[in-house]
């Protein structure tokens, strides 16, 4: 599929076993979350732009590379919200603007709840954030706000996804790479990823405990 990358090793492998169990608790959930962001935003963002730098080393001066450019992150709430930390650790000065929509349940399309997006320049590259791409509408909803916002470059980071919510995106924003985990088998009669691995944002933030 255009612009789609699945990734392929045995860590994904194995932190995937673990989002996936039903007795894993929610902070185990959200470490292993985090854990799979990393490895997802050291591949998505292998295409970013460098300069040459003149770095002092204890030797002497030598020349380095740095990204040039600026990166901002665009976590769908909630349960994107997992996933910002992972990248912050790799990308300290990027921006963080939120977007908010849930699901309506009877029309499954996303209904929008929360934005806040800079007045001024927007970021050069924008990663937006939610660890399920069922239907592909929150994501199409967000990928709409960000290209309105006049980002030049946008990559979308799944932990999950569904060839359903796949083909939506490909269709609205062919040019938006998507980075996933694991691509599933379908989308069920209520719009949730099948093998999936429940409500992400539930089981992230231990909502449905009680």
């Amino acid at each position: 599929m255009y612009h789609v990358h699945e990734l392929q090793h045995p860590l994904v492998d194995h932190h995937l076993s673990i989002l996936r169990d039903v007795a894993t608790p929610s902070p185990l959930f959200r470490l292993a979350s985090q854990r799979l962001t990393t490895l997802l935003i050291a591949e998505a963002s292998r295409e970013l732009p460098l300069t040459e730098v003149q770095v002092q080393t204890p030797m002497q001066e030598t020349e380095c590379m740095e990204i040039q450019c600026t990166v901002g992150l665009l976590p769908i709430l909630r349960a994107g919200l997992m996933m910002v930390d992972p990248v912050l650790h790799l990308f300290p000065d990027a921006e963080v603007w939120h977007l908010g929509f849930y699901r309506n349940e009877e029309s499954l399309q996303p209904v929008a709840y929360y934005e806040k997006l800079a007045k001024n320049k927007p970021v050069d590259v924008a990663f937006v954030l939610d660890p399920m791409l069922a239907t592909g509408g929150s994501a199409c909803a967000a990928l709409d706000v960000v290209k309105r916002w006049g980002v030049p470059h946008t990559v979308f980071l799944g932990l999950l996804a569904a060839p359903e919510g796949i083909e939506r995106v490909n269709s609205e924003f062919p040019s938006t790479p998507i980075y996933l985990c694991a691509i599933d088998e379908e989308l069920n009669e209520k719009g949730y990823i099948i093998p999936g691995l429940g409500d992400a944002g539930d089981r992230a933030f231990n909502a449905a405990a009680r």
